[in-house]
């Protein structure tokens, strides 16, 4: 969200934008401004900067932890193929059964 003093300047600036005639009334519309502006941001879902960056920094280090997790699986899988296989090849040479 905004600092106190931003949404001031943001006002303000908004404020000396407006047309020469109109300046007279820049008090008034510098806290129009903030106050919609205040209303308008309020109703945003955001975050700080520094949130933000939190954040990041956890799913960076989710998908490091994801993506060590997915080669320790593929290579589990890997050695656990051999042995399926040579499991699979010893039960078709079984000995059929005698009548």
């Amino acid at each position: 969200m905004l600092e106190p003093k931003q949404l001031d300047d943001l006002a303000r600036r908004l404020a000396e934008s407006m047309p020469e005639g109109v300046k007279v009334l820049r008090e008034d519309l510098s806290r129009g401004f903030r106050s919609t502006l205040e209303t308008g941001l309020g109703r945003l879902d955001l975050v700080t900067r520094e949130e933000f960056d939190v954040q990041a920094a956890v799913l960076a280090r989710t998908r490091a932890k994801l993506d060590a997790l997915a080669a320790r699986v593929a290579e589990l899988e890997a050695a656990a193929a051999p042995a399926a296989r040579a499991e699979a090849s010893t039960d078709a040479v079984q000995e059929p059964p005698s009548a």
